[in-house]
């Protein structure tokens, strides 16, 4: 009998210089793990949002997010889907800071005046 083969080894991944996508939200993404490396349920991607920005508001229908504050300070704003995202404060974010964005919450972010803000945010599917 022959063993079945072996599924391959998911190949590494190398973040880019040049942003891979612009998010809804306006920010640059750079996506680091997606299903080319056998990701099925979940993604890896960079966020950038340069010095003095401002993201538009969003929110997600089918996926929550995490994320983990690499360089840069900024301010996030989360609404959950019931209340008026105007009454929400927002907290202020910096490196080592992380959060999450649950599915169907509103969402808002800014970058201080310098530098720029980088995240990292894990996606997963529900």
């Amino acid at each position: 009998m022959t063993q079945p083969a072996s599924p391959p080894v998911p190949p590494l991944s190398q973040r880019s210089h040049q942003p891979d996508a612009t998010a809804p939200d306006g920010s640059e993404i750079r996506l680091l793990v997606d299903g080319r490396h056998a990701a099925t349920k979940a993604s890896l991607c960079e966020v950038t949002l340069p010095a003095g920005q401002v993201s538009r508001p969003v929110w997600h229908q089918t996926v929550e997010e995490i994320w983990y504050v690499l360089e840069g300070q900024g301010r996030v704003w989360r609404s959950p889907p019931a209340q008026e995202s105007a009454a929400i404060k927002p907290a202020p974010v910096g490196p080592g800071d992380a959060l999450t964005i649950p599915t169907g919450w509103q969402f808002q972010f800014s970058a201080a005046t310098f530098p720029l803000l980088h995240l990292a945010a894990l996606a997963r599917s529900r």
